[in-house]
C-alpha cells in the first residue's frame, strides 16, 4: 500500500537545529528519513515514534554521494515518496583569513554546499519525475553579509543561496519548489562554546536581544514547506540582527 504520509528527509539531523526540525515534521505528520554522520540518538527515534509517525536513519557523510542516493532510495524503497528535502548538515573552521588554510576552506565547502549539492541533485531528479516536491536549504546571515574569521562559512553559504535560487528556477515548471533560511544567531552547541564576552557583544547586534532557538528555524522550514507559493527565496531567520 502506498504511503499516504508526507515524507521528509533531513541531514544533519542528529543534534541543534536538524533535531528540532526533524521533531516539527514528525509532530506536522510526516514520515522521516534522518541522516547523520554518527549513530542517532535512540531518545530521537523514540520522541518521533511516540508522536505516532515512521522515521529511518541513515548514517554517512554527505560529501560522499554514495550517501545522498542512499538518502534518496530510502524514502522511496521505505515510503515510496519524497516529499520535502531539508539540507542542514554543515560544519564551521573558522579562522582569518591569513590563517585559513586550503584544506580548511576546502573541507567548510565541501561539507556545507558539495554536500547540499550531491543531496539537492538526486532528490530533484527524483522530484522532477514525480513533478512535486520542495527542497530547503540552510544557509546564513553569513553567506548574505560575510563575518571576519568565517570566509569559508561564507563562501558555501552564499553558494547554497545561489544554487537555491537555480534549482528553483529549473524545477518550478514541474511544480518543484526550492528555498534557504538564513539563521543568523542560533542556540546550538556551535554558540554555546561563545565566550560570556562575546556572547554580549553578539546580543548588543541583536534588536529582539537573545538568540534563536532551534525550534524557530524549524517552524520556518515548516512553513516552506508547506506554502505551495514560495519557491527561490531566502527567509532570514536573526531576530532582526541584518536589518
Amino acid at each position: 500500500m502506498k504511503n499516504e504520509a508526507k515524507v521528509v528527509a533531513i541531514t544533519g539531523s542528529s543534534r541543534g537545529i536538524g533535531r528540532a526540525i526533524a521533531v516539527t515534521f514528525a509532530k506536522a505528520g510526516y514520515d522521516l528519513i534522518l541522516n547523520g554522520r554518527q549513530t542517532v540518538d535512540p531518545e530521537l527515534i523514540t520522541e518521533i515514534e511516540t508522536i505516532g509517525r515512521q522515521c529511518v536513519f541513515v548514517q554517512g557523510d554527505v560529501t560522499d554521494e554514495t550517501t545522498a542516493t542512499q538518502i534518496v532510495a530510502t524514502a522511496f524503497e521505505r515510503f515510496e515518496r519524497l516529499d520535502v528535502v531539508v539540507n542542514n548538515a554543515g560544519i564551521t573552521k573558522d579562522k582569518l583569513l591569513m590563517a585559513m588554510s586550503a584544506a580548511d576552506f576546502k573541507a567548510v565547502v565541501d561539507v556545507n554546499l558539495m554536500g547540499t549539492f550531491n543531496v539537492t541533485q538526486v532528490a530533484f531528479t527524483k522530484m522532477l519525475r514525480q513533478r512535486s516536491g520542495c527542497i530547503i536549504n540552510l544557509a546564513s546571515v553569513i553567506g548574505q553579509h560575510g563575518n571576519a574569521g568565517q570566509a569559508n562559512y561564507a563562501a558555501s553559504k552564499a553558494g547554497i543561496i545561489g544554487l537555491t535560487k537555480s534549482v528553483a528556477k529549473e524545477g518550478a515548471k514541474r511544480h518543484v519548489r526550492c528555498n534557504a533560511i538564513a539563521p543568523g544567531m542560533i542556540a546550538t552547541d556551535m554558540t554555546a562554546v561563545l565566550k560570556p564576552a562575546m556572547t554580549d557583544a553578539i546580543l548588543a547586534q541583536i534588536p529582539l536581544n537573545r538568540f534563536g532557538e532551534p525550534e524557530e528555524v524549524a517552524s520556518a522550514a515548516l512553513f516552506l514547506a508547506e506554502n505551495q507559493y514560495v519557491t527561490g527565496q531566502v527567509l532570514t531567520v536573526d531576530g532582526g540582527m541584518t536589518i
